[in-house]
Parts: structure tokens; sequence; C-alpha cells
């Protein structure tokens, strides 16, 4: 008989399918889904759990965890539904005021959000002294003015990252005017250097907060339909997860998460730990790098919705190249894209017998896949093959831009749309197509550890070691606060940037810690 409690949901929502799959004690599929993505997202999800729970070897009392990476995050900001109304205040007069917040965001984004904010006098330098003491007074003002006003609390100071007391403070002030149960963002706990960006990150943070838990309370309802009793982890975009409670707080950090899940799904179903990684779907194509079994961590400022922010994110490369893309005849030759037909692929491709031209029509034309109930006409053909000739060509570039050096690397294509990718790749070792490549992303969540990162600014003048055993202990506690099992939790990665001219030793130090999941 089997042990109770020995199997795990991954769920994992994509722009055209939400792909759910059960894996049990030694990582085997059990069951597996691809449903359609809905317009609201929930819907799709359930729909995947009803799917998966309906298969004969599932009994869902023996399912002890669900892992859910999601688009909700994404979504919000993109169509500004949903969205909080936040207080935004900067610590940092008179030393940023010439640059306000909201600078360069979309007028429609900071309408959704209030456009509420204000900058009080305070900050720190990067050796941590004090610029100006904290102005406790005006920042009470500044709340008090918007008691009843505002959902959320987003507060930013100058180098918080290397002393967060006046973010401390403003909080405190902040719980005190608008009730101990505000919603509150403090950006030395979301960004890393450069105050702008890590301000946009902040502020996004709060008003996701809403959605967050609108969406953990669908997830825990849909799971009670079917009797599950489980933990529930949301993915994260480093390819680790988190606990419920950490997403609800830090809910931006869901964004970007599902290239995440395809990477560590890659590197599970091929057990290569460095490696490029290609998914393909029914919209585009995602290209990241697999490095140390983790995804690389993109090092410029990303942006989310028009907004420019620093928290960290998968260095990945999207092209609208997918298996729905939609192909066109034009005078010089064929366009592809950028719309596609999604999920509506078996109705509307020439394969199956629709009469809309697609990439997986060319695919299918080509021999490289065997699928759909209609052959392609004769007039067809000749633009179905040229489509096919760009469509490589897009694929080796994206390649050739996610390379970091000269030699071939493998490639590890995954993704429903995984097709579409020939055999011989310029700039390619070997094209590897692992068994359930199509759910990657789902078998990405439900294996996927907890992580957390710890980011700072310190003098090493005490002593280098020692920062970097401060920094350690501080990501280890914040992996433990995501859901990891504290008895295994392990540096994996610590990163140290000099800074230069200055008149002490002083370094950025960022650490990762991981491990495995927590017990019940």
């Amino acid at each position: 008989m089997a042990s109770k409690l020995d199997l795990r949901l991954g769920i994992d929502v994509g722009g055209t399918h939400t792909d759910a799959v059960v894996l049990d004690r030694d990582n085997a599929v059990v069951a597996k889904t691809k449903q359609p993505t809905t317009p609201d997202v929930t819907t799709g999800v359930r729909a995947a759990i009803a799917a998966v729970v309906s298969h004969p070897s599932v009994e869902t009392i023996r399912i002890s965890h669900v892992m859910l990476g999601t688009t909700h995050a994404t979504n919000a900001v993109l169509e500004r539904r949903r969205l909080h109304t936040v207080a935004v205040l900067r610590v940092g007069a008179p030393s940023s005021v010439a640059v306000r917040p909201f600078f360069g965001w979309p007028d429609d984004l900071v309408s959704a959000i209030g456009g509420h904010a204000e900058i009080v006098r305070g900050g720190f330098e990067y050796d941590g002294r004090e610029i100006v003491p904290f102005d406790a007074g005006a920042t009470r003002d500044f709340f008090v003015s918007l008691k009843g006003k505002v959902d959320a609390v987003a507060v930013s100071a100058v180098f918080s990252p290397m002393s967060a007391d006046h973010e401390l403070a403003a909080a405190d002030i902040a719980r005190d005017v608008l009730g101990q149960a505000v919603i509150l963002s403090l950006s030395h706990e979301i960004g890393s250097l450069g105050l702008l960006p890590r301000e946009n990150a902040t502020i996004l943070n709060s008003a996701l907060t809403g959605v967050a838990r609108e969406v953990a309370a669908a997830l825990t309802t849909s799971l009670g339909e079917h009797e599950i009793d489980a933990s529930v982890l949301f993915a994260q975009n480093d390819g680790t997860l988190m606990a419920l409670d950490y997403a609800v707080r830090f809910p931006i950090l869901t964004i970007g998460s599902g290239p995440a899940n395809s990477i560590r799904g890659a590197a599970f179903l091929t057990g290569l730990t460095d490696a490029l990684v290609a998914d393909v779907g029914g919209t585009s194509t995602d290209f990241g790098m697999l490095v140390n079994g983790f995804p690389r961590e993109s090092a410029a400022n990303v942006d989310i919705g028009g907004v420019s922010t620093n928290f960290r994110m998968p260095d990945v490369l999207a092209i609208a190249l997918g298996g729905g893309t939609v192909v066109r005849a034009t005078e010089g030759g064929v366009t592809l894209g950028p719309d596609s037909v999604g999920f509506r692929l078996p109705q509307e491709a020439l394969s199956f017998g629709g009469s809309t031209p697609t990439l997986t029509d060319a695919a299918v034309h080509a021999r490289r896949a065997q699928i759909g109930t209609a052959r392609v006409s004769p007039d067809k053909e000749a633009v179905l093959e040229q489509a096919l000739v760009v469509a490589d060509g897009m694929v080796a570039e994206a390649v050739d831009r996610m390379k970091l050096g000269r030699g071939d690397v493998p490639m590890i294509v995954v993704g429903g749309g995984s097709v579409l990718i020939p055999d011989d790749v310029p700039g390619v070792s070997e094209v590897l197509r692992p068994e359930h490549f199509d759910v990657a992303n789902a078998i990405g969540a439900a294996i996927a550890q907890v992580s957390g990162r710890w980011d700072e600014v310190v003098s090493l003048a005490p002593g280098r070691s020692a920062a970097i055993e401060s920094a350690s202990a501080q990501a280890r506690v914040r992996a433990i606060q995501a859901g990891a099992d504290p008895d295994h939790v392990e540096i994996v990665e610590i990163d140290e940037i000099p800074l230069a001219y200055l008149t002490e030793p002083v370094a950025r130090i960022s650490v990762k810690a991981v491990g495995p999941l927590g017990r019940l």
C-alpha cells in the first residue's frame, strides 16, 4: 500500500496553456495535463487541477505539496487591473528631490495605483552614515493625509540596502496612522543598489499584494474542492519556491517565474547543470541559460509594464516565435506574427483543417512534426517553407545573443511547440528533447527547492570573512522564512563586487541560500 503524502502537484500558467503535473517521491511523472489558459487565469488553473487529480493513480490524500507558477502578477501590471492604491514615501530629501517618484512611468499605470507620493528628509551615505535626520513629522503628516484613501504603502530610502533604519521608522509610523494591518513594502527587502529602480519595484510589490491574496484564496478554495490538504508554495523568478505567506508579502517575485520553471525543469529532465534552454510555447519562445543548475540572472534593469526595476529576474530573451505564430505572405517574402492563434491551434491551423497558416503547419510540412488531420494545400507550401527558414534564422540569432562565449553549447528544447526547433542550430553542440518536454515548466515548479537571498553594501574594514558570514546568515534566515527545511539549507552562491574610489574597502555582497522543502 502506498504511503501517505508521497505526491507533489506542480502547476505552471503560460500565455497559451496551463500545465500541471503530479510527481511521486522518486520524481517520476504520475499524471500530467495541458489546459487552455483562460483570461482570468484562475479558471484554467482549476481545470488543470481537476484533470490531473482525476487520473486513477492520483489519490488526493497523498498530495503533500502544491507548487504554483503563475502569470497573475504580470497580467495585473500589463492590464492595469486589480491593483492596490499605494502611498509612496521616499526618504531622501534633500539629496534625491530632482527626480520624483513615478518618473518615467506610463500615465495609465500611475493613475491605476493612485499617484500618491511624497519625499521627506532622511537617508544614508554608502557607508551607513546618516545624510540628514529622518523627518518623522512630515512622514506622519503624509500618511494622515491619505488615511482611508490608500490600500498599501511603499517606502524607499537612499542607500537603504546599507542601512534600513529610516525605512523601518517610516513603517512604524505608517502602522500607527493607517493601522497595524496596513500592507507595507520596504525597498531594502526587495531591490538592490539604485534608488529609482528599487523604489519602482517596491511600489509594484505593494500594488500587487491584493492580487496575490486573491490568487492564494482561489487556489486554496480549488484545492479544497478536491479535498487536497497540502502545503501551498509559489514559484519565484530564480527557479526556487517560497511559502504562501511569503508570496503574498512579496508577489513581485512571481514575475518571471514561468521561464525560470522551464529552465529548472529542463535541468531536471536532462541532468545537465550548464546549458542553453529554449522553451517554445504557442505564442513565443523564451531562451535562458542554465548555470550551476539554476537560471542565469539578468545583470540589467528589468522593464515590467513600462517600469524599470532592479530586483532579480532570470536572464531571458523572448522572441515572437511559437507553435501558433501566424505566417503571412508579403511582396518580399513572409512575415511571422507577432500574433498567434494560441490555444485555438487545433481549430485554426491548416494542418487541422483550418484556414490560418501557422509555424506548426510549416513544421508539419517539413516533417519535423507528425500532427494534424489535414494536408497542407500545394499553394501554401512555398510560403511555409520560407517561414521555416525565417524562423530558423531567428532561433540562430537568439542563440548567439544568449551565449557568453564562442564555443558551442548544448541546448535543451522544451515546451509544446518544441518541434519548431531544428536538430542542427549554429552555435549549438547538441539539441536535446527530453521525455515530458511538453510540461517541463510544471515539472520545474514541482521539483524546485526553496531559496533566500541577501544583498547589501558593507564595509570590509572589520573583516571580509565576517561580512560574508553575516550576509550568509541573513540569506539562510530568508530561505527558512520562505519555507526551507532549517536543517538542510546550504549557501550555493556568493557574489562580491568591490566599490572603487572610496576611502575604505567597501563591497556589495550578494548571497543565495537554497534548501529542500520544510517538513509538514
